[in-house]
């Protein structure tokens, strides 16, 4: 028996330049039917006689909701998961300055040895009211507090590998004033929320490869979402995959796939709650010749369930070799 497990670890090591995938989803399960973004409404913060308590409870109870989606992850090999953006409300009201990080040290250990023993790698991925190239200035005030916000959480989360990722935004006064602003806005962060960015592109305005030429000039990693490059970009995407791969500097990739809701024009743009799996497969099939390992995620509207009915349509129709329940060799 030992001599046939040492065998099939060499198998696996040995595959040579084929490309390993994992996939992920976001912020929430379908299974167990949790969240970790329960509200607080600002207009009920301030009607509240006992606010502070009431915000301090809601902010536990995320806490502990993020603390089983980490360990359902880990008992089902999820390694990719998006945290919400909503972990602690009103934390980027203009007059919020309740401690966040002091009064759950507990919790937030607890959540940090999970992510480390399980080896879950964790992002954020800010609103649409997070515009770093915004003309308001109240939108800019709100979009640092936001930045500085999950920044400071991933590094209480311990997370080395830290991804907060961000669309270009605003296209107001045209793209190329659009992305200077853009820019001039980055370099005013702190550098290590510089180097904590990543960008994607957009569904409407800023296509791949303007956000290549962009994640390139400021030298931060771009996400390619296909979906979006689907919607807008009328050219093949897949000769510059390794220049997108290539901004990630030997961390490794990740990628965003959904599926359109219908290919009727007025819902193209919508995630469908599933994963069309021979759109999938082409894609794949496109770039596993690339020297990468790549991250997935799954952006359906299904959420983990869409991931693992993609994976059983996977082991179906292909020859992909899978090192766990969401970890597969392209070969």
């Amino acid at each position: 028996m030992a001599i046939c497990i040492k065998f099939t670890f060499l198998f696996i090591l040995n595959l040579g330049d084929t490309m390993k995938i994992r996939l992920g989803y976001a912020c929430l399960s379908k299974t167990i039917e949790v969240t970790s973004s329960t509200p607080y409404p600002l207009s009920k913060f301030r009607e509240d006689s006992n606010s502070y308590t009431k915000w301090k409870n809601i902010v536990s109870s995320n806490l502990e909701d993020l603390e089983k989606l980490l360990l359902y992850n880990a008992k089902n090999n999820i390694h990719i998961f998006r945290l919400s953006s909503n972990l602690i409300p009103l934390v980027t009201v203009e007059e919020f300055s309740f401690d966040y990080i002091s009064p759950f040290q507990e919790q937030y250990k607890n959540l940090q040895k999970i992510i480390k023993k399980n080896q879950i790698r964790i992002s954020f991925h800010p609103n649409q009211y997070t515009v770093l190239n915004s003309t308001r200035e109240e939108v800019l005030i709100s979009t640092k507090k936001t930045l500085e916000y999950q920044y400071k959480l991933l590094s209480i989360l311990d997370n080395k590998d830290k991804v907060i990722l961000l669309h270009i935004g605003s296209s107001t006064f045209g793209k190329e004033n659009s992305m200077k602003r853009f820019c001039n806005q980055f370099y005013t962060l702190e550098e290590n929320i510089q180097k904590s960015l990543a960008i994607e592109n957009d569904d409407k305005i800023f296509n791949a490869m303007d956000t290549l030429s962009l994640a390139q000039k400021l030298s931060i990693p771009m996400v390619l979402d296909y979906h979006h490059h689907l919607c807008n970009g009328e050219f093949s995407i897949f000769p510059y995959i390794e220049d997108i791969f290539k901004t990630w500097k030997g961390r490794v990739p990740k990628v965003h796939f959904s599926s359109p809701k219908s290919k009727l024009k007025k819902e193209f743009r919508s995630h469908h709650d599933y994963i069309d799996s021979d759109t999938f497969i082409d894609f794949i099939e496109n770039i596993k010749h690339l020297p990468y390992d790549i991250d997935i995620m799954l952006e359906a509207k299904a959420k983990d369930e869409a991931l693992f009915r993609l994976t059983r349509e996977l082991k179906y129709k292909t020859n992909y070799q899978f090192i766990d329940e969401t970890t597969f060799i392209a070969i």
